[in-house]
């Protein structure tokens, strides 16, 4: 029975997979604030390779939980060196589909969880970004230690995550009293209704929405030192933390 069982699961979490990242990749050129983010993102990753090396294929970035990759190609195609880490089978032959498409030797995807990942060498990149997924996984802690593990000395993270549950209905009707309907029924379209089924079918874990001083504390107790921490993407909804593993004496 556990057999059947696994294998029903297995099903349905390939089916959502594939369904996802389908849906992401229309949401994630459609939608403004994942835009704004990936700019976000991409800028804090150029202000740090400038400091560290003039050639960006040198410059080793690793995304994890990239999903269907698509930060992932952003990185890559402007220039460095990327390696794409999801869990989900699924995704990450999407993602690969994709590479193959647009023919980019500086990128590859890789199935595993960085949780309880041990083939990615210790200090072998030079910058970790992870969007949105601390707050789903099982223990987001030992991603952060391992994000210092695999991060060079004087390497630096991106963390996104949630700080709060995002109601559709009260983010439309805040979206629709400042922007207006159209742009209030945009966001429910292409993100909120999306998110929402997302988290009503997930596999329940968590979810751990960090307050600023949680994520301050969690980070420095892996070593890291905070440079930076911002309100970012829809209302505010997520907060951006730039990180850096200190440099060897």
């Amino acid at each position: 029975m556990s057999s059947l069982q696994g294998g029903v699961q297995w099903t349905i979490d390939r089916m959502l997979s594939i369904g996802y990242g389908v849906v992401y990749d229309y949401i994630f050129e459609q939608f403004a604030p994942y835009q704004r983010l990936q700019a976000e993102i991409l800028e804090l990753v150029e202000t740090a390779a400038k400091e560290t090396s003039p050639d960006r294929r040198k410059y080793q970035v690793l995304q994890v939980d990239c999903g269907p990759g698509n930060l992932t190609f952003v990185l890559a195609e402007a220039g460095f060196t990327v390696l794409g880490l999801e869990p989900y089978g699924a995704l990450v032959e999407l993602a690969r589909e994709k590479r193959r498409a647009k023919r980019l030797a500086n990128l590859a995807f890789s199935q595993g969880d960085l949780a309880t990942d041990t083939t990615l060498r210790k200090a072998s990149f030079d910058h970790v970004v992870n969007v949105h997924s601390l707050y789903a996984h099982p223990d987001p802690r030992a991603v952060l230690a391992q994000a210092w593990r695999v991060l060079k000395p004087g390497g630096r993270a991106i963390f996104v995550n949630h700080t709060e549950i995002v109601r559709p209905l009260a983010t439309f009707r805040q979206i629709r009293r400042r922007e207006g309907f159209r742009s209030a029924a945009r966001c429910l379209s292409l993100w909120l209704l999306p998110h929402w089924l997302f988290e009503a079918t997930r596999r329940r874990v968590g979810p751990h929405y960090w307050s600023t001083a949680t994520f301050r504390a969690n980070l420095e107790s892996a070593g890291f030192s905070v440079l930076e921490m911002r309100r970012t993407f829809l209302d505010d909804a997520s907060l951006l933390v730039l990180a850096q593993k200190p440099s060897e004496p």
